[in-house]
């Protein structure tokens, strides 16, 4: 496991597809999801636990998406995610799709932490800051 990076494979079933058997363009924000969600896991930090033991929630607060070329049907992709910056509670990720050595999206994913009782931001706490592999 890289630092601040993770990715997770994907195989694109016909569920993934529209009828001419491209991915819909929607998919890639859900693989990008399942990326980000693993990268929190594999540093101890499960959506639930966070939630229950932090009382935060991870929620996208913008994203900038480039779509590059097409996956279809059948295609075995990597969905990534990378951390590059953490400030305060906003978190951003450099996230990328790729098919072998071609990259099919990219986009910078933004997310912040909010409270969970009244979504409002919040900060991330020191220690799991420290956790993250983020200077506190």
């Amino acid at each position: 496991m890289q630092p601040n990076k993770t990715t997770v494979a994907l195989r694109i079933y016909h569920e993934d597809t529209d009828s001419g058997g491209v991915v819909y363009h929607a998919n890639y924000l859900r693989y990008m999801e399942r990326a980000r969600t693993e990268w929190l896991s594999e540093r101890g930090f499960g959506h639930d636990e966070v939630a229950r033991e932090w009382g935060l929630l991870f929620v996208v607060r913008s994203l900038d998406i480039k779509f590059l070329r097409p996956a279809r049907l059948g295609d075995y992709l990597q969905a990534g995610a990378e951390l590059v910056e953490m400030r305060h509670g906003l978190m951003t990720f450099d996230q990328r799709v790729i098919r072998a050595d071609q990259e099919l999206a990219r986009a910078l994913v933004r997310v912040a932490a909010v409270d969970i009782g009244n979504f409002k931001s919040a900060r991330v706490p020191e220690r799991m800051r420290q956790a993250l592999g983020v200077d506190a």
